[in-house]
């Protein structure tokens, strides 16, 4: 008799997220997440005690994801500070996968405290990254954190923002900001 072939735990989780990102946390059923794998929801409680389990390993998996291999994947892929500023940007904020669970999140948090949690610690996470690269580009600490800022509310206010911009693209605007944000500080000229 072949050996049963159990649906893997990084798939029920890659579904949650899917589901998560779709329809908010309301879409993350089990039934629902089962009948997306083709599956019977039996095997789910091979790998969680419950619904409350799966949604911790999917937070879980995100700040992985989202902080933990994006600054690994940036570090290891090198330049220097606006190249690694950049790169960690589009990496979290314009991919297909990444943006869409992010925005679900912090929509999340609006209404649980533990969720809140946890991006707040994301965001620190960030900052944090964002304060050491802009540090090498700004010998004020002020100024970088001023800088760390404004690049993770355009970054992520870009995308709640519904307006135009006369004749030029969004990419086109956006560009430039990002191009403000990444210049020499005050008085060195860059």
């Amino acid at each position: 008799m072949p050996a049963v072939t159990r649906t893997p735990r990084s798939s029920w989780i890659e579904q949650g997220l899917l589901a998560l990102a779709a329809g908010g946390p309301d879409a993350v059923r089990i039934e629902s997440l089962a009948r997306a794998l083709g599956v019977t929801k039996g095997g789910f409680y091979g790998h969680f005690a419950n619904r409350d389990a799966l949604l911790e390993a999917m937070l879980d998996t995100w700040e992985r994801e989202s902080v933990d291999q994006v600054r690994d994947r940036v570090e290891r892929e090198g330049g220097d500070a606006r190249t690694k500023i950049r790169h960690a940007g589009r990496l979290t904020f314009s991919s297909d996968r990444l943006l869409p669970i992010d925005l679900a999140v912090r929509d999340w948090a609006r209404r649980d405290e533990s969720v809140a949690e946890r991006l707040h610690r994301v965001d620190n996470r960030r900052m944090d990254y964002a304060r050491e690269l802009f540090g090498t580009i700004c010998a004020d600490p002020d100024e970088a954190e001023a800088r760390s800022l404004l690049a993770f509310c355009l970054a992520i206010g870009n995308h709640f923002l519904a307006y135009h911009h006369g004749s030029r693209t969004r990419t086109e605007v956006l560009s430039r900001a990002s191009d403000l944000l990444l210049k020499g500080s005050q008085g060195e000229g860059s």
